[in-house]
Parts: structure tokens; sequence; C-alpha cells
């Protein structure tokens, strides 16, 4: 009489443990999904390499090693940043949630690109070159976040600018951004061959070289009318030298030269060039396409020449 219930128990125990355990495989298998659906484009993240290495992030965001202190962990920022305003120190970009961008939307990363400013709505400083990289496209800016959203995220805590009054009063901001930011990409120009279009982007958008390479109001805004002109107040206090096709500038420079330098740093005197350009070609220019140089050139050589 026994036998029966012993069966039935049986029954039922190898029934709950089958139960049991396609529930836990079901729920690793939702959790495998859910895992790879969160993972990052891989073509995303390619595109956004490509980008970030345009755009020159590494050098502005890593501190260097200086006066025996050693350089910091990449992206993790703390870089200083020396300007007639004061010193800004680059911030973590890593995607650590409390000292990085970790918490940063879609939205909140366009919007700090393309309207410098933060996710609380805050204006940005523009040691951030916000006025320049607004002109980047969608694409590439959610590109960018992918990528960088695909690098370790650092610890790293942010430092406080140096900045005296009223250039650390972050109110005023949105009156310099009304004067001198103008949000929006950069539309191609339809009367213009492509790597015309191609090389204004990768100068004034992606490369923001007007940033280094013009000079600046009382404000700190660029001086328009003096476009690529040189700076004589460029970063650290340095000078920024001429890149319009005025003898001066690149007037004298072929094609060659000035691909080449973008490739190697090597100037048609066969000196090599120095200080911030160094920095440029070595993390930056070098790492583009041979054609995206070539584009570069082919816009330079149409700007306005200025003395």
């Amino acid at each position: 009489m026994h036998r029966p219930l012993r069966s039935t128990a049986h029954g039922l125990a190898l029934t709950l443990s089958i139960f049991l355990w396609t529930g836990l495989l079901w729920t690793g298998f939702l959790r495998a999904g859910g895992a790879q659906a969160a993972s990052p484009d891989a073509g995303a993240v390619a595109r956004g390499a490509y980008v970030f290495q345009a755009a020159g992030c590494l050098g502005c965001h890593t501190a260097p090693e200086r006066d025996g202190a050693p350089a910091g962990a990449p992206l993790a920022g703390g870089r200083a940043l020396a300007t007639p305003f004061g010193t800004f120190f680059t911030p973590n970009i890593t995607p650590d949630p409390a000292n990085g961008i970790g918490r940063w939307s879609d939205a909140d990363f366009v919007r700090a690109f393309r309207e410098g400013r933060r996710p609380d709505g805050a204006a940005l400083f523009p040691a951030f070159p916000y006025a320049s990289y607004t002109r980047m496209t969608d694409r590439d800016l959610l590109d960018l976040k992918a990528y960088l959203f695909s690098q370790p995220a650092v610890a790293v805590a942010n430092k406080p600018h140096d900045l005296a009054p009223p250039f650390s009063w972050r109110f005023l901001l949105p009156a310099w951004q009304w004067l001198y930011l103008t949000p929006g990409p950069l539309p191609d120009d339809p009367a213009k061959p492509a790597a015309w279009n191609r090389g204004r982007y990768l100068v004034d958008a992606l490369g923001h070289c007007a940033e280094c390479h013009s000079p600046r109001s009382m404000l700190g805004g660029l001086d328009g009318d003096r476009y690529l002109a040189g700076n004589p107040q460029g970063p650290d206090g340095g000078k920024v030298p001429n890149i319009t096709p005025h003898p001066k500038g690149l007037g004298d420079w072929s094609d060659g030269d000035l691909t080449l330098m973008l490739e190697t740093g090597l100037l048609p005197d066969g000196d090599v060039a120095g200080g911030a350009m160094a920095e440029v070609v070595r993390n930056s220019t070098s790492k583009l396409t041979a054609e995206d140089r070539a584009a570069i050139a082919a816009y330079l050589r149409t700007v306005p020449a200025l003395e």
C-alpha cells in the first residue's frame, strides 16, 4: 500500500527538480541575453575610437608626467591648462559613475558637446572647446560616447579649477555662450567637393584647430576675423603659428609638406614640430587616414590668407 505514495512523492520531487533547473537555466539565458543586448555595438566603438583620435581627447584628459610626478591614468583628467583667465583642470571622462561620466545618458553627452551644458543644466567652461565640438554630427558624438564607455572606469576625483572672479562665476557663462556659441552640426557645402567638406569638418569640428590657432578676445571668444592666423597666447602661454595660406603661414608649403607634418611632425626645413603640436601629431593627426590628412590640406589651402 505504501509503494504508490512513495512513487507519487518521488514523481513530485522529480517534477519540482526539473521545474527549478528549468527556471535557473531560463534566468541565466535571460541574463545572458540582457547583457548581450546592453553591450556596446562593436561598430560604434570602432568608429568612436577614430573620432576619439581625431578629436584629440587623450592628451587633454590625461595628466602628463611632470616634475617627477607620474602620469595620470588615461582619461582620468587632472591635466592643468594655464590660460590668461586662470588654470583649468580637465575632468575625468572615464565611465566611472561617481567621478566620471558613467551616469551620463546619450542626451546628456550630446548636450554637453552641442550646447555646452552639464547633465544638471549648468553651463560648462569653454576650456572644453564645445564652441567647435558643437559642429560634430550626432553619429560621431554617439560613437565617441560608445568608445569612451568601453574604456576602463577610473575612480579619480576631479580637481577644482583655479580661477579668480569674475572668471570663476559660472552663472555668467550663458552670456558668453550667447556671444560665442552657435549650436548645431556643421552642414556640408553642396558647392564644394567632398574632400573640402571633410577637411573643413576635421579642422573646424573634430580637430578644433581654431581653438589654438586663432587669437581670442578679452572675454576668451575666438576672433573670427583672424581665423587660423596664429595666436600669441596659446596653450600654457606659448605662441601658436599662422596656418593660413599666407607667406608667413603655410603659403610656401606644398600639400606633401603639410600631410607629412601631420603624419610625422617633420617640418619642411627639416625641424620637427614641438610643444603642443608634437602632442597633436602623436595622439591625433598621425592616426588619421591618408585621405583625411589630404582633406585637411585641401581645406587649409582655401581659407583666407592672413598675416
